[in-house]
């Protein structure tokens, strides 16, 4: 199949778009930089600097959409809310633009969205039937999903990522955290008492190749594998893992002082379960968080 895939050279993407290759696909990846690319994905790919640029004629498959500035990193400043929105938003609206105007319009279009969107809700246990508690990370996802959603109304079948934290080799929430918990500086973040759902990338993209190709799916789906811990539970996974100590907490007026609203993030709370793929019956390959902390830190 042909697939276009934005967000191709991100963390997610470096190991999705080679699933994909070796599956025979044809992949045109969107990136401001054609040239890194070329460099981390080779010259089996086709890099396209501007969405503006495909024409009615032009037809993909499926359509990938995982762009976006990353969430973490710096405070949120309405200058940076303004920055992670539209780096979310006016892709997506381009990407949708295109299949408006596409004479043949593609079968699937999956675009990202994040566990995010249901907001700080405790200990309830949430799937894809739940509604989001307001906050900023809420409205940013339900914005992103909307655009999206536009897409059905051309007969092309939306599938939502509502993604968790994801666990992989050399990136995502989990890079900037080895070094102080090898150090023995780690430890639980505020109470420890919010849910963090997870997910190996491993099922990560296996499951988007499944809602490539199963047809009866679409809407939104929980991209978390089934036991989600909390924060303390995951601190103690991970120094376990790398045989260290984890009794350094920090304190949240620590963290809302330093990060400010960002401070959501690694405060909130979310016990989402991947309802959906469960009752599909997708054989998740990690359910458990050691054996998938192993698998990344230990091979």
């Amino acid at each position: 199949m042909r697939v276009l895939i934005t967000g191709g050279t991100g963390f997610i993407g470096q190991t999705l778009c080679p699933a994909l290759l070796a599956e025979g696909h044809t992949l045109t990846i969107y990136s401001r930089y054609p040239d890194k690319v070329k460099a981390i994905l080779g010259d089996q790919v086709t890099p396209l600097n501007s969405l503006k640029t495909l024409s009615e004629s032009d037809h993909f498959d499926v359509i990938i959409n995982l762009a976006g500035a990353p969430i973490f990193g710096q405070r949120w400043s309405d200058e940076r809310k303004q920055i992670l929105l539209h780096s979310r938003i006016d892709i997506t609206q381009d990407l949708v633009q295109f299949i408006i105007r596409a004479h043949t319009k593609p079968e699937v279009f999956l675009s990202g969205s994040a566990i995010g969107f249901y907001g700080n809700q405790g200990d309830k246990i949430l799937d894809e039937t739940s509604s989001g508690h307001d906050d900023f990370g809420h409205q940013l996802c339900a914005k992103w999903e909307n655009e999206a959603k536009k897409a059905k109304e051309y007969g092309v079948r939306v599938c939502l990522l509502r993604t968790g934290l994801v666990i992989g080799k050399n990136g995502g929430f989990l890079k900037p955290m080895i070094l102080p918990f090898k150090l023995g500086l780690g430890g639980r973040l505020g109470s420890g008492k919010q849910w963090m759902p997870w997910i190996h990338i491993d099922d990560h993209v296996a499951i988007c190749k499944r809602l490539i190709n199963n047809h009866d799916f679409g809407g939104e789906f929980n991209l978390t594998a089934p036991n989600p811990v909390t924060n303390k539970i995951f601190s103690q996974a991970l120094a376990k893992t790398l045989h260290r100590p984890a009794f350094l907490p920090a304190p949240t007026w620590i963290l809302k002082f330093i990060l400010g609203e960002m401070s959501e993030l690694l405060l909130g709370s979310q016990r989402v379960i991947p309802k959906r793929m469960l009752d599909a019956g997708y054989p998740f390959k990690f359910t458990e968080l050691e054996a998938a902390l192993g698998h990344v830190l230990c091979e």
